[in-house]
């Protein structure tokens, strides 16, 4: 599990780093409008966008949620980052996520996501207008996929 972003740990800017740079090579635009240090780890993770990232383990868990996305969620930093990414979606929806993340896989983006998602205490949410996207390292190897929202409805 990764560690919460913090001063400590510069709001882990090479994450947050990743998470931007790969936005902007896909999406064409900036994920934040800040400078590439740990002020942008810090706004990154105290936006008021949901921004979360998961693995790429055969069962992938989420492995960065800002604040928002806690909140959202209702779970905190160790809750999240041990929870496989396919529980945030509720049973019927998964199969629909499944499509989704195979469509990202080969475009590399979508803009234009929307589903149900479920909160730790069982409240549902419609979230809309999501992009998702794929994260590879400087190297090019694949690192994950993240996505961010800024629109939700709870139901």
């Amino acid at each position: 599990m990764p560690s919460e972003p913090s001063p400590d740990n510069a709001f882990l800017i090479e994450h947050a780093t990743l998470l931007c740079t790969n936005y902007r090579r896909l999406v064409g635009a900036d994920l934040l409008v800040a400078k590439a240090d740990p002020s942008l780890a810090e706004a990154l993770y105290q936006a008021p966008c949901v921004v979360l990232s998961h693995g790429t383990e055969p069962d992938p868990i989420f492995n960065y949620a800002n604040l928002t996305a806690q909140r959202l969620f209702e779970m905190t930093w160790a809750q999240i980052t041990s929870l496989p990414s396919r529980l945030s979606a509720e049973p019927v929806s998964r199969e629909e996520r499944a499509r989704l993340l195979a469509a990202v896989c080969e475009r590399g983006f979508i803009d234009d996501y929307h589903g149900v998602r479920v909160s730790s205490s069982g409240r549902r949410f419609l979230i809309e207008q999501a992009t998702v996207w794929t994260l590879t390292d400087a190297q090019g190897r694949p690192a994950g996929q993240a996505a961010t929202f800024a629109k939700w409805a709870m139901r």
